[in-house]
């Protein structure tokens, strides 16, 4: 199994949400139409990024995940937000906006 390049994955100019999620989560399930319309929405201006709790053990225990879902917004390497649970789509969508890039 490859090994996830954590460190890597959050150094994108772009915003990085991470899913922190379980196959067998319920509520994990629940939110996956609110990532996918939250891909649709921002596109190629935010990467989403799923990882599985239990074929990641090494790297959950290292980021202190206690629940799932937990959610976290990376940019350039820095955590902007994290929380567990499932937040509203309207909530993310304010948090992610002033991440975006600018077009000119």
């Amino acid at each position: 199994m490859e090994k996830i390049r954590f460190d890597e994955l959050i150094q994108s100019e772009i915003p990085v949400l991470i899913d922190f999620y379980a196959e067998w989560c319920g509520p994990c399930m629940t939110f996956l139409p609110i990532l996918q319309e939250l891909k649709q929405e921002f596109g190629d201006q935010i990467k989403i990024i799923k990882i599985d709790v239990d074929k990641h053990l090494e790297l959950v225990q290292k980021m202190q995940i206690m629940g799932v879902p937990t959610l976290m917004i990376y940019q350039k390497g820095q955590l902007i937000w994290g929380a567990p649970g499932v937040p509203t789509k309207i909530f993310l969508q304010e948090k992610l906006r002033p991440l975006l890039p600018t077009t000119a």
